[in-house]
């Protein structure tokens, strides 16, 4: 079962607030009413609304201070009510960070229908996922991080060319595969560089004076053809 969409309606008139919420429960929704701005920051983190109706004057704290501390720490959609329509009014209320602003008197249904539409147009901000692995290769006494360019080996940082890096990681990333040297030129190096196939071969020995054949891993040489990182399956 979809549970319903909850909406905070602050507002110190209570017969302007029921009146209200009779539209909204009409309508599938869970409603609350509260009468001051204070009651309302309470209400927010208890109720934890889909949407908030927030009139402006307010006893106490006011519509805008309210506004204020919520987008502080929330992007849950807010709709001002006010009996205030001068065209500053509606813009203050939308640079504090209201998604709409509605005019008193109006039409409930036309609230009902701004509360649905803000509603569809809202979409929650995610927390940001933490890092995936992707770029990080792991064996045994060897791990290889392309996001911050280091490389372990046997506990110890090991200070690497990029080059070098690179062409470990690419390697490593594909174990028991075996690469051409114009391919790895081309992976490493692009498709533009002018040098020849022996700067593989330099980086390679290079690489393997720094990080020795592992018993369970190893930079092969395939005569005739290139290079692998032979794995012990």
């Amino acid at each position: 079962m979809v549970s319903k969409q909850k909406i905070l309606i602050v507002d110190d008139d209570n017969n302007i607030a029921e009146l209200i919420s009779l539209y909204l429960v009409k309508e599938c929704f869970e409603t609350l009413i509260v009468g001051d701005g204070e009651s309302a920051l309470e209400a927010f983190e208890t109720f934890a609304p889909n949407l908030i109706l927030l009139d402006l004057m307010l006893p106490g704290i006011d519509g805008y201070q309210v506004c204020r501390e919520i987008r502080m720490k929330s992007q849950c959609p807010i709709i001002m009510l006010s009996a205030k329509g001068e065209v500053f009014d509606k813009v203050l209320g939308l640079e504090m960070g209201a998604d709409d602003y509605m005019e008193k008197p109006f039409d409930s249904k036309e609230l009902v229908a701004r509360v649905k539409a803000v509603l569809r147009r809202y979409k929650p901000v995610m927390t940001e996922p933490e890092p995936t692995d992707d770029k990080v290769v792991r064996y045994q006494d060897l791990e290889i991080n392309m996001t911050n360019y280091s490389v372990n080996y046997q506990g110890a940082r090991i200070d690497m060319p990029p080059k070098e890096l690179e062409l470990l990681y690419f390697l490593a990333s594909s174990p028991n595969r075996v690469f051409t040297r114009e391919q790895l030129l081309d992976q490493i190096w692009g498709y533009e560089y002018v040098g020849d196939t022996r700067t593989v071969d330099v980086h390679i020995k290079r690489l393997r004076e720094k990080i020795k054949d592992h018993e369970t891993w190893r930079i092969a040489t395939i005569w005739g053809i290139g290079y692998k990182f032979e794995v012990q399956v």
